[in-house]
């Protein structure tokens, strides 16, 4: 491990949570002196104790470890907020819901960063009853594909892998469907907003029409 969670991010944290060494300390079952020497960087907590500090400020042990809760003060679940990783080596496609550390075939994946939609990459979201029907304009050869579709809304993620000489379609639920995300091996992952690929003449709950 090359890095460990510091005193100054457990003291910024526990602060930060309105909670005295204390009150933090019966949490975990240790005692407040020992809460005060990880803070002063007398100590460290043990490795087994990472997870329930986690549990404690209510985010992930990578969070803890890397101090990015800091800074990003909603730490709650959100598709919206959504990660994807994909290997150059087997095309193994990964979904995180925040900070990770993932690795395939000894690499160390980066999260990819997702471009608008662009005039190579046509995208056609229709809606189709309670469902999106999502297409993409493009190749689907064994060098040049698109290899996943992924409808986010904030509590879900629906995907689905795709691969060479089928045809880069999907259906997906409406269920409060924000995003479409999908991923070419060439030019890497574009998204969409629903609303924006739409052609469907169906009407939004609200009323509207769907442009």
């Amino acid at each position: 491990m090359n890095q460990y969670v510091t005193g100054a991010i457990i003291k910024e944290l526990r602060e930060k949570n309105k909670m005295t060494q204390l009150q933090f300390a019966d949490k975990l079952g240790v005692t407040d002196k020992t809460i005060s020497k990880w803070e002063t960087g007398k100590g460290y907590p043990d490795i087994t104790l990472l997870e329930p500090i986690a549990d404690v400020f209510r985010i992930s042990v990578t969070e803890l470890i890397s101090g990015n809760a800091i800074q990003n003060a909603n730490v709650s679940a959100n598709m919206l907020r959504s990660k994807f990783y994909v290997c150059p080596v087997c095309g193994n496609v990964i979904h995180s819901m925040g900070e990770s550390v993932i690795t395939c075939h000894g690499i160390q994946l980066s999260p990819l960063t997702a471009e608008p939609a662009d005039d190579q990459h046509k995208v056609t979201v229709e809606r189709i009853e309670d469902e999106y029907y999502v297409s993409v304009d493009h190749v689907m050869t064994k060098d040049h594909y698109i290899s996943f579709l992924a409808a986010a809304s904030s509590d879900r993620m629906q995907m689905v892998k795709l691969y060479p000489e089928q045809k880069a379609e999907a259906r997906f639920k409406i269920n409060g469907v924000k995003m479409v995300y999908y991923y070419c091996n060439h030019d890497g992952l574009f998204l969409i907003g629903v609303n924006h690929g739409t052609n469907s003449r169906q009407k939004w709950p609200d009323g509207s029409r769907i442009s």
